[in-house]
């Protein structure tokens, strides 16, 4: 991968529509703590907004080499989670939806 912006197409093109019906709900991302973006789960759709978005519900923060294997599935969410690679800020459990929202 070459950038975050490129990580998060991926990620998106890993959408799953089906585990998202009925769903309502904002992801944010702080990559490097620089780049922030989200991904706003909506009755069965994704879209990719980039900044920080004030209705996140729980935001995800990283750096881009973690980003990276995370998407590419070299590296386990949860594993970076223990590891100290992220930090969720917001409602824990909805950070665990994602794994079924985007699988790999």
């Amino acid at each position: 991968m070459t950038s975050v912006a490129d990580a998060v197409q991926a990620m998106k093109a890993k959408f799953n529509p089906a585990a998202a019906t009925g769903l309502d709900l904002v992801f944010g991302f702080r990559i490097d703590d620089t780049k922030n973006f989200s991904l706003i789960i909506k009755n069965s759709t994704c879209e990719l907004a980039e900044g920080e978005n004030p209705d996140a519900q729980v935001t995800l923060v990283m750096d881009s080499e973690t980003l990276d294997g995370i998407v590419s599935g070299e590296t386990d969410g949860m594993q970076a989670f223990m590891g100290g690679k992220l930090r969720v800020e917001g409602d824990m459990m909805l950070s665990m939806k994602l794994s079924e929202l985007f699988p790999g």
